[in-house]
């Protein structure tokens, strides 16, 4: 048995940042645990070199969800990261936090008891992670370990992408980072400019730990029970290489696995709805009906077009092209590679300029579609998405079986309630009017999904139905809640509830998804868990010597 202060499962954005904390600031012992592998290719740090991966298997997980009726039977992948860093590693490296509202809204879900989860108490913790290369006080922090800045290139659709929507009405925005994401702009990315590379949570917070003993690093571990004591957490049981480990936590067991797999190892440990646990042959440790409820994501439906011309990035990753974006980074880190592809987003609501965002829209210099729904080669064109920022249908995370190596169940209820779809059509619509109007209807061609000739709303519903994808932001399956609230799984401090020793640190901690891009979000919560798990620790050896006094 393998013994530390703080075991932490899950080495994604959230896992790293709290593990880092404990070590640095708490002198803690801590073992961090990741299933994925902690190698992985070097054109990943390249701004652009996320594409590559994003239809591969080698660094995600890609669930496939039950089969959706309301979508005519079809189940949506839904990707998961499984490398150190998670996320961070592999996503297309967006900073957005959301709007104050949505954090408003966690309060209330808490009836504003115990911690608060405003936009106000977040922000010190957005700050203290951030280095922006432009941006400073008060909105954004300089000096912290996350590299912030802008792209390194834009592409002239994106451009005129974002001189159309100001001509439709929705202004230019310089900084969507304020607390009301409105407009359209360019955003922010976590790469750090002055080498233009990824910053990913490993670069940031893992790799300055590199060499100290009390942080204990095992990827490609994967945990296969939490183990307890009575109602106290002491550790957990893993595998890794095909050998089984135990280890133990001497003062919490920290899970940061994300939406899909917190949940999963909860209910494989005992932890979650009695009657689901005992369909699939676990004994039951305690009965916590919302785990694996209130499943949340952002959906997005394309439109997308031909242009006259090579306006986007379609052919720059391969022959002579790459050879010569490749050799413009090396030497002087400008050009395509210093580009994520996707540069410009909007913030607004169609049905009514003035009401706060319902949509998250994105202008994409090439033809690009999921694997899933592609139905033709990728070519010189533009994708414009349509995300749905606040879903108000949820889904849930259950059990295929009892085995720890088997896939969770996703059932995502993707246009489950009837004003989803209803939103979406209306985000389509207005993303349809924007490639019909100048400058960017100068360089379209022709649209070829859904094609002209897909008119009216019933004929549109289907191709949002065929096409509608995943934001790749799943939260809230472990939400927040207060006492009286029966599916809430933890506090308002993150404890999982009627358990010791037991917390969650992830996104599946969201009461309600919030307006925007999640990574920034989740990064927050992580921040702000460290400072609890030792505000908790203070409290606990205060007791204990203020017992021995006695």
């Amino acid at each position: 048995m393998k013994g530390f202060d703080y075991i932490v499962v899950g080495g994604g954005s959230a896992g790293c940042i709290v593990a880092a904390r404990l070590v640095k600031e708490s002198n803690a012992r801590v073992l961090l645990l990741e299933a994925g592998s902690g190698d992985y290719h070097p054109v990943l740090k390249m701004p652009a070199g996320y594409m590559k991966y994003l239809a591969s298997d080698k660094y995600l997980t890609m669930h496939q969800t039950q089969p959706q009726p309301q979508l005519d039977g079809r189940g949506v992948i839904v990707p998961q990261a499984k490398v150190l860093g998670g996320g961070s590693t592999v996503n297309a490296m967006v900073y957005m936090r959301g709007h104050r509202q949505d954090y408003a809204e966690w309060n209330s879900a808490l009836r504003h008891t115990g911690v608060d989860w405003s936009w106000e108490a977040l922000l010190p913790h957005f700050t203290a992670i951030e280095d922006n290369d432009h941006l400073g006080a008060p909105s954004h922090g300089v000096g912290g370990p996350l590299k912030v800045s802008h792209l390194g290139h834009f592409s002239p659709l994106s451009r005129a992408w974002v001189k159309t929507m100001q001509a439709l009405g929705i202004p230019y925005t310089p900084d969507f980072n304020t607390g009301n994401p409105f407009g359209v702009g360019f955003m922010q990315h976590t790469i750090d400019w002055r080498t233009r590379k990824r910053c990913s949570v490993v670069d940031a917070f893992i790799a300055p730990l590199r060499d100290d003993s009390r942080l204990v690093i095992e990827t490609e571990a994967q945990v296969e029970e939490i183990l307890f004591e009575g109602t106290e957490a002491r550790g957990v049981r893993y595998r890794r290489h095909g050998v089984t480990h135990h280890a133990e936590a001497s003062k919490e067991t920290i899970l940061a696995a994300g939406a899909y797999q917190t949940p999963k190892l909860l209910m494989l440990s005992g932890v979650g709805p009695q009657d689901h646990l005992a369909e699939r042959g676990i004994a039951l440790r305690h009965h916590l009906p919302g785990v694996g409820r209130n499943l949340q994501d952002h959906y997005e439906v394309p439109v997308v077009a031909t242009t006259r011309g090579a306006f986007g990035y379609y052919g720059q990753d391969r022959g002579w092209p790459m050879i010569k974006a490749g050799i413009e980074y090396l030497l002087f880190k400008t050009g395509p590679v210093t580009t994520t592809g996707v540069e410009t987003c909007a913030f607004f609501d169609p049905l009514d300029f003035s009401a706060t965002p319902t949509i998250q829209m994105f202008c994409v210099p090439t033809v690009y579609l999921d694997r899933d729904v592609m139905g033709r080669d990728p070519g010189h064109g533009v994708t414009i998405n349509s995300l749905l920022l606040r879903p108000k249908a949820t889904g849930r995370v259950t059990l295929r079986d009892a085995h720890p190596a088997s896939l969770p169940v996703i059932d995502t209820q993707i246009f489950g309630h009837p004003d989803d779809l209803a939103r979406t059509l209306a985000g389509f619509n207005f993303a349809r009017g924007v490639m019909a109007a100048s400058p960017i209807a100068d360089m379209i061609e022709h649209e070829i999904f859904p094609g002209a000739e897909v008119t009216g709303d019933e004929a549109i519903a289907a191709h949002c139905k065929r096409m509608v994808k995943t934001g790749y932001h799943p939260v809230g399956t472990c939400r927040m809640g207060h006492e009286q609230d029966p599916m809430a799984v933890v506090s308002a401090d993150l404890r999982v509830r009627g358990l010791e020793k037991l917390r969650v640190v992830d996104a599946s901690v969201m009461p309600n998804i919030i307006s925007g891009n999640t990574n920034a979000a989740v990064m927050a919560v992580a921040h702000r868990a460290a400072d609890l798990i030792a505000r908790r620790e203070r409290v606990v050896e205060e007791t204990r010597r203020a017992e021995v006094s006695l």
